[in-house]
């Protein structure tokens, strides 16, 4: 190839990173508008990959029909998509058979939006975020931390298990992959930063933050104080309408006395957002 064409080449690769890529300190930015009448539906569940097992075929079927009843738009996962310990690679037979082959009905082929679980990162937990999972099954949308603007409600997808410092500190027989993400600390000040400039600039009526730990719970795991010190000012600040999680196998409505809410489930759960 000539001097000068690579270097056109290189040009508008250079300029297709720059439109793809996310600016430096911003979290990557998902658009999935409402429906023309301006409302949303989806569905969320946590907690699920079990290879078709612990009653995950039987949610699957009901999710399937109440996906078609509502006509949703995706599904939320709020992590632990695979168990025990994650995905062993792009190719590991758990993605379909946790997966592809479990949500067949066709009113749940759409986006599904995910984060990663304390038992995902036990895996290979890069292979989740590999764009080759897209290629398997064009569904799957699975990041650390992101945003999915869906014009009446924007979503704030948060990597929380890096937050458990027990993790770090007592993993006991686990392995963790903290490729990515170790020093914690410095992670962590980041996350917390790039969340905080997103949350300021969001103009929608509804703001929900998604994660997989719980921040408030009287369930097995209860309260995560890392969530509670460092995560929840953040969110109250921003005035985030709810904290949608799973990891407590539950399902759970906690109220608090200003106008955060929490979410903690394991089983499918739906929220139709509505204009206050």
């Amino acid at each position: 190839m000539a001097r000068g064409s690579m270097a056109a080449v290189l040009a508008v690769l250079a300029v297709a990173a720059l439109r793809c890529a996310p600016a430096a300190a911003e979290l990557p930015l998902v658009e999935h508008p409402a429906k023309n009448d301006g409302s949303l539906s989806l569905l969320v569940v946590g907690d699920w990959g079990r290879n078709g097992t612990y009653n995950q075929s039987r949610v699957a079927e009901q999710m399937g029909k109440v996906g078609e009843r509502l006509d949703i738009d995706f599904v939320v996962s709020t992590g632990d998509n695979f168990y025990e310990n994650g995905l062993t690679g792009v190719h590991d037979q758990q993605f379909e058979e946790s997966f592809t082959n479990i949500y067949t009905a066709q009113s749940l082929q759409k986006p599904w939006y995910l984060v990663l679980g304390n038992h995902d990162y036990r895996g290979d937990a890069l292979a989740q975020l590999d764009p080759v999972m897209r290629k398997l099954d064009e569904r799957f949308v699975c990041m650390r931390s992101f945003l999915v603007n869906a014009e009446i409600v924007e979503f704030f997808f948060i990597d929380t298990t890096p937050f458990q410092l027990k993790y770090w500190t007592h993993p006991k027989d686990s392995h963790y992959d903290w490729r990515g993400v170790a020093p914690r600390k410095d992670y962590i000040a980041n996350l917390l930063k790039d969340l905080d400039e997103a949350m300021k600039k969001s103009t929608a009526k509804w703001k929900i933050a998604i994660g997989h730990h719980t921040m408030r719970s009287v369930s097995d795991h209860g309260d995560t104080e890392e969530l509670l010190q460092l995560l929840l000012p953040v969110l109250k600040v921003n005035g985030i309408d709810f904290y949608i999680n799973g990891h407590d196998h539950c399902l759970e409505h906690i109220s608090s006395r200003d106008r955060l809410t929490a979410f903690d489930k394991h089983c499918s759960f739906q929220n139709r957002a509505v204009r206050r």
